[in-house]
């Protein structure tokens, strides 16, 4: 089977639901939990993919502020090197933006939080893993920073109204995501409780929120159960090149 590093940089985003639906598409899932003190591999050698996941960490920390985050990052240049298939989740594709030469800031707009849609662009239609996707996929959204500028060369892939580099990919293979699609009903209200900056730049009341976001999470595994099938099967033509 095919091998999945999956980097868990905080306890509060494990990989959960999206770590269901990759293990049901076949993957071995190898986390590395930063937060428990799990020791990052130096390379990408011995696994097929990789999974970078969020936390309420910064992409601009530096070293002092986040030392769990330089292993994180030289994974991810290497899998930027190599086209290493990559999913990068929220902080996850704050740092693969970084690696590859972006920028991230804190957001122009403030934090976007809670159930919202983004918007497909035109060259995710050819797009192996992004192309089956609805127009307007839901999503949930939980970031204060935003990805200012993609790497050289990166394809954007999905926007909204709030933020425009929602998704991308570098070269074939490696995908930064800036929402979240692994959460569950839990994991949201445990984040709302966290983050009175997050909630506080809301529309709605905290209630409302969470209800929102409990609400769309059927949808949320209707749609991207089936893109992390679409990934695992990148991972497993990366792991058998013949296939």
């Amino acid at each position: 089977m095919a091998r999945l590093l999956v980097v868990v940089p905080s306890e509060t985003d494990p990989p959960a639901r999206l770590g269901g639906w990759l293990a049901d598409a076949g993957l071995t899932l190898d986390e590395r939990r930063l937060g428990l003190g799990h020791v990052l591999p130096g390379t990408l050698d011995g696994h097929d993919g990789l999974l970078v996941l969020g936390g309420p960490q910064s992409a601009t920390d530096d070293e002092a502020t986040s030392p769990e985050l330089a292993g994180v990052r030289a994974l991810l240049r290497q899998a930027i090197a190599t086209d290493h298939p990559t999913l990068a989740v929220c902080l996850g594709a704050q740092l693969l933006a970084e690696a590859g030469g972006g920028a991230v800031r804190v957001g122009v707009e403030g934090p976007e939080v809670g159930a919202t849609l983004v918007a497909k662009r035109d060259a995710a239609y050819a797009d192996p893993v992004f192309g089956p996707l609805p127009l307007t996929p839901d999503v949930l959204a939980w970031h204060h920073d935003e990805i200012a500028a993609l790497p050289p060369g990166a394809t954007l892939l999905a926007s909204n109204a709030h933020y425009e580099n929602q998704a991308f990919k570098v070269g074939g293979a490696v995908y930064g995501i800036q929402f979240h699609i692994e959460t569950t009903p839990e994991m949201v209200r445990a984040w709302a409780a966290g983050d009175p900056v997050g909630v506080a730049a809301a529309p709605v009341d905290v209630e409302t929120l969470c209800g929102r976001a409990d609400a769309v999470h059927d949808d949320l595994a209707e749609t991207w159960a089936p893109f992390a099938a679409r990934f695992a099967d990148v991972v497993r033509a990366h792991a058998r090149p013949e296939a």
